[in-house]
């Protein structure tokens, strides 16, 4: 079946300007997920950007590109909104959908994730999380009671998403206008790999984590 990757890089960005083409040793932010993807099962490759110094770098690195129009590459515009426009314009089986924000990533995450589509109609990635003791903004408790606090052992685990990998196939995609749906499988990753860049203070620890 035809396996298209798609990155979606906009230039914009509010935390870090620029930030799908930060420098990390020596590298792009965006070479990282290319080179994953490149390394995986995937047939094709594509970065769907509103940038084209973006464009030409992923181009520099063979990949496909795709220019997504500005009403679909602002702030509050959604990812389903890119990934549906480049379904409009491509055919394919199936979707690997990566954000260049989560550089950890590795090409065996990917072929997992597509392994586990023989039995799901859609994968996400997530970590496992222990119970912690959240507390909400304004100093209360994030459901649990400061007089009855819970023993961590006694809790269940749950899985926080990542952000890391998607995989649907482009007949969802279209039918569900969502990243996941049907059957949902989820693939586990460590929570060192799951990290994601959104602030200075997410760069500097993967490029702690990088070295």
């Amino acid at each position: 079946m035809n396996i298209q990757c798609i990155i979606l890089a906009r230039c914009g960005s509010k935390g870090i300007a620029k930030k799908n083409i930060i420098n990390i040793k020596n590298k792009p932010l965006l070479w990282y997920s290319v080179s994953a993807a490149q390394k995986s099962l995937a047939n094709n490759i594509t970065v769907s950007t509103d940038c084209e110094e973006i464009s030409d770098i992923a181009k520099s690195y063979g990949v496909n590109t795709i220019i997504r129009p500005p009403h679909i590459s602002t702030d509050y515009s959604k990812s389903e909104e890119a990934l549906l426009h480049f379904s409009q314009h491509s055919n394919f089986g199936i979707l690997v959908f990566l954000q260049p924000t989560s550089p950890l990533i590795l090409p065996e995450d990917i072929d997992n994730g597509l392994k586990m589509m023989i039995k799901y109609d859609s994968v996400f990635s997530a970590y496992k999380e222990h119970w912690i003791p959240r507390w909400n903004m304004d100093g209360t408790p994030d459901n649990w009671d400061i007089y009855n606090r819970p023993m961590r052992q006694d809790m269940s685990e749950k899985y926080v998403e990542n952000g890391a990998l998607y995989i649907t196939t482009r007949q969802a995609l279209l039918e569900s206008k969502c990243r996941y749906s049907g059957k949902i499988g989820i693939l586990e990753m460590p929570l060192y790999r799951s990290f994601q860049i959104d602030t200075y203070d997410d760069l500097e620890l993967i490029k702690k984590i990088l070295k």
